[in-house]
């Protein structure tokens, strides 16, 4: 295991160069195209800083495992030590802040509402504040979000297996009791909305406006973030046991290296 270590090193860092490579391609491509849309540049920025760190820990990797220098090995296992601290760290906090639900199917509906509730305040704070929601808004709207619902009428289009964001932001909620034409136009009642709800007031028909500034919306888009987050969760922890594994093969290629050192050291001449 030993003597394998430092090629199983080199051929993982080989493959994280790849990725780093790939990352900085992507982000590059985004800063320069033009005809990308907000939502491909928001990944500009996080594939850049990813794509950057995955080249320095391969780097640092290959040289120190194929060059065999010890002291550039050693940096390289404190940063795997400071990745894995930092996966820990992260994945309890998505565990914190994703620990309550409150997307509740309304009876004999195909569709789920959401409400301001039971989310944690860091996410309703920090994901759903203005300068991001407005991120948000355009990339609803660039991708025609609400575009793909079904157009069914009357009866049948209450019975459509809507997802909770595109029930929350394409249409106004169910209990303002607005008039139906369409699944994307709804006209307010000569007597106002059945219930005194602000979501009810914003809901606008033209088609870039819609329901996305409703508070139901953006609840719903909470929910979705805290389901995405449950799975990364466990994404993290097989992230964090590959990662304790290349952290035990490189401690044998550490050891490998210092034995070799020390082995040079006693066959030269006193």
């Amino acid at each position: 295991m030993v003597r394998a270590s430092n090629f199983i090193i080199t051929f993982l860092n080989c493959v994280t160069l790849l990725a780093s490579l790939v990352c900085l391609g992507f982000s590059i491509w985004f800063g320069f195209n033009n005809s990308a849309t907000l939502c491909e540049k928001v990944l500009q920025k996080p594939l850049l800083l990813l794509g950057l760190c995955l080249l320095a820990i391969s780097v640092l990797g290959l040289v120190g495992s194929s060059c065999r220098v010890t002291f550039i090995m050693w940096i390289y296992l404190f940063v795997l030590f400071l990745l894995i601290v930092g996966l820990l760290c992260f994945t309890l906090f998505t565990i914190l802040v994703t620990n309550k639900n409150v997307s509740k199917a309304l009876s004999g509906k195909g569709y789920k509402e959401m409400k301001t509730g039971d989310y944690t305040k860091w996410l309703q704070k920090y994901v759903v504040n203005e300068e991001n929601w407005k991120e948000i808004k355009s990339c609803l709207v660039d991708t025609k979000f609400c575009q793909r619902i079904p157009t069914g009428k009357g009866e049948k289009f209450y019975k459509y297996n809507l997802s909770a964001t595109q029930s929350s932001c394409c249409k106004p909620p169910t209990h303002c009791g607005l008039e139906f034409h369409n699944a994307t136009y709804w006209t307010m009642p000569k007597t106002g909305p059945a219930v005194a709800d602000n979501d009810c007031k914003t809901w606008s028909n033209v088609q870039s406006k819609l329901c996305y500034n409703c508070q139901s919306c953006k609840m719903a888009f909470l929910d979705h973030i805290k389901n995405d987050w449950n799975i990364l969760s466990f994404v993290n922890l097989g992230l964090l046991l590959f990662v304790l594994f290349v952290y035990g093969v490189g401690c044998c290629a550490f050891r490998n290296n210092k034995a070799k050192r020390h082995h040079k050291k006693k066959q030269c001449p006193a």
